[in-house]
């Protein structure tokens, strides 16, 4: 790691591997410090952040010294005031920017990094509006992510109007203060307050920071993916996934034993291939003016679901596995809010008193994750009543909820464990299945997350999209979020086939199912949800050609099993992404850095999903290779194609020269 720090006529530069990270002078300084204190109004999920600043000044003045270790430090001043000491330094062979002897209580920074006029920039979390990041900036805070998310919408309108609930484009469950240059470097801010990523200057990005981090890391490559592959290193991996998850898709139903056996067994007349049954009111359900929601008890509701016990091992011995759900949360009707409160496994408001969320017509309280008792407990929770109870995996929903204002079990501030929690949620829910030696045959997936979420959870979903074919928050917008989540060390990602948000008269068409379906094939897990309201939304089983049509697409998806294996290993192995931006392995193609709506499957693969209704030719972009068309075999070398894309036929092309060609060719004869 080449890790310069240069002091040449009043003006500091810091390079790595040759690379300007740091210009700084008195006209041009690259650190600003002072005093805020944060605003934070949430109403069920949705925030609005605000800052009562109290002081900025630019730390222009500054004094270098070296350390006999090799750190260069280096104080900066505004003639004496807001002193800051930075060490510059490398730490197991990563250029690290650690903050010291903040004598000032600062608690604002303001970091300006080199920029060039050109430059791309990926990752900040899961983004779903754009996925090069620059020319704008994005405030990184766990969230709701939003309804609409698009300020200029009608749907968006009428969220705010109704429920402070429209969001903007950089709403997500899952920020992250980790961006990835073009430069071929990335630069992770170690720290969980709330920041603001800056990428609207032509000559530097600035980093505001809503608190003093403990260290900035930064690495470089000579490619993409061997900078992936840093970056992953750094902040984890995930592992592979079990091996039946590849067998097919996992039909999300609900509505009690009776129900799931009959539309089950339906779509498996219908040659549908399932690989799990996602039954996410197993521990039963209510009904609010949102739509129908869950009982948050999480124990299985002999009512609703009578014999799940032995139907679950009958399912086992046909092959499919039985999925349930949980989120970090207990409701106040129910025994585990009475037991948790007993012992006092809540978070507490400042009086004392078991802290309650208002979900929407409901209320639960918060296990407190800074509590190790009470997460053993909420482990054995997980592990009782779940894992043994014959559950082989799990939505883990939620995390982004936590209140600024909660008082915790260790004295932190929520301000500041606020963006952690996802990634604590994550961590019990992997050492639940850890210690139950399940790992290969257990599986959970999340929609919140964090600096952590890496090394902790096993699967992403895109979240609570709408029924709809919105750039931002519909069909399209699930792309740049696998492709932003990955170029921030996530490489694993799916999303509800259809949407689930259903508001405001927007319903799920059998159009949008359909061609939902399709980009999901061509995904690491096809797996169905019913949406909010399922009445109002058209099923994957609403009508004979809508099932036959899904079912082809499985039978595509399961096809793909030992390419699909073979790129979640090379993930787990190396941290290359499974839904990958076409630049990573195309990199001298300037065209590749601006697109968001195709995306490579592995190495070989590359999918241009139909994102618009009623849509049925294509604009393809292709990087210069030999490229077969899946569906008719046709050959193509690179460049602008129109490609007729009928329902059943996403334009989707695989490369010449891979190792799979007859694989991928094979599907050509699926009926």
């Amino acid at each position: 790691m080449g890790l310069q720090v240069r002091d040449y006529e009043g003006v500091l530069t810091v390079e790595l591997d040759g690379r300007v990270i740091i210009r700084h002078s008195r006209t041009e300084p690259w650190i600003y410090a002072g005093h805020g204190q944060g605003q934070y109004d949430m109403y069920r999920g949705n925030f609005k952040v605000s800052d009562r600043l109290g002081e900025k000044l630019a730390l222009v003045d500054y004094a270098v010294e070296s350390s006999d270790a090799g750190d260069v430090r280096v104080t900066f001043s505004k003639s004496g005031l807001l002193p800051l000491t930075v060490v510059f330094r490398v730490e197991d062979d990563r250029a690290v920017i650690r903050f010291v002897g903040n004598k000032e209580g600062i608690n604002r920074l303001w970091l300006r990094l080199a920029a060039e006029e050109q430059e791309h920039v990926y990752g900040c979390g899961e983004q779903f509006s754009h996925f090069d990041l620059r020319g704008r900036n994005f405030p990184l805070w766990t969230s709701e992510q939003g309804v609409g998310r698009n300020k200029d919408t009608y749907i968006t309108f009428l969220a705010d109007k109704e429920d402070r609930a429209g969001g903007d484009y950089y709403w997500t469950f899952f920020p992250q203060p980790t961006f990835i240059s073009s430069r071929k470097y990335y630069c992770h801010v170690d720290d969980s307050a709330y920041m603001d990523f800056d990428f609207r200057h032509q000559s530097y990005h600035e980093l505001q920071l809503w608190n003093i981090p403990e260290k900035l890391v930064l690495e470089a490559a000579d490619t993409y993916v061997e900078l992936l592959g840093k970056l992953t290193a750094y902040l984890g991996r995930q592992p592979e996934l079990p091996d039946w998850v590849y067998d097919g898709v996992w039909i999300g139903v609900q509505g009690g034993t009776e129900v799931v056996l009959d539309k089950l067994n339906r779509a498996l007349a219908m040659g549908l291939q399932v690989s799990g049954v996602w039954a996410q009111d197993w521990q039963g359900v209510r009904h609010t003016s949102f739509g129908k929601r869950l009982m948050w008890n999480w124990i299985w509701n002999r009512e609703l679901y009578p014999g799940l016990d032995k139907e679950i091992e009958k399912l086992r011995e046909k092959g499919i596995r039985f999925l349930g759900y949980i989120n970090p949360y207990v409701a106040v009707e129910g025994h585990l809010f009475k037991e948790a409160s007993a012992a006092g496994f809540l978070a507490k408001n400042d009086r004392g008193e078991d802290y309650l969320v208002d979900f929407g017509e409901f209320d639960a309280g918060i296990v407190d994750f800074t509590n190790p008792e009470a997460c053993e407990w909420y482990k054995n929770v997980i592990k009782e009543n779940m894992i043994r109870f014959g559950l082989s995996g799990w939505m883990a929903d939620f995390g982004e909820y936590l209140p600024t204002d909660v008082v915790l079990h260790n004295g932190a501030s929520a301000e500041w464990m606020h963006n952690a929690w996802p990634a604590m949620w994550a961590r019990l829910n992997r050492e639940a299945v850890e210690e139950e030696d399940k790992l290969d045959d257990v599986t959970f997936f999340m929609r919140a997350g964090y600096t952590g979420s890496q090394r902790y959870c096993t699967m992403m979903w895109a979240g609570d999209q709408n029924v709809d074919w919105s750039l931002d928050d519909g069909l399209a917008s699930v792309i740049p979020a696998a492709l932003s989540l990955a170029m921030s060390g996530f490489g694993l990602h799916h999303s509800d086939i259809g949407g689930y948000t259903t508001l405001f008269g927007m319903n799920r068409t059998k159009e949008l199912f359909m061609r939902w379906a399709e980009h999901s094939a061509f995904t690491p897990i096809m797996r169905t949800h019913e949406g909010n309201r399922p009445d109002d939304n058209w099923q994957f089983d609403s009508d004979d050609e809508t099932l036959l049509h899904f079912a082809r697409m499985s039978r595509v998806y399961t096809a793909l099993k030992p390419y699909l294996k073979a790129a979640v290993k090379e993930n787990a192995d190396t941290g290359v992404p499974v839904m990958r931006p076409l630049f990573l392995h195309y990199e001298r193609d300037e065209r590749a850095y601006s697109i968001q709506y195709q995306y490579l499957l592995g190495r070989d693969l590359l999918a241009a999903p139909v994102i618009e209704e009623g849509q049925r030719t294509v604009s393809v972009y292709l990087p210069e290779d030999k490229w077969i068309h899946l569906w008719t075999g046709r050959t193509y070398r690179g460049g602008d194609i129109q490609m007729d894309a009928p329902l059943g036929q996403p334009p989707v092309f695989y490369r010449a020269a891979s190792h799979y060609a007859s694989l991928f060719e094979s599907l050509r004869s699926l009926d």
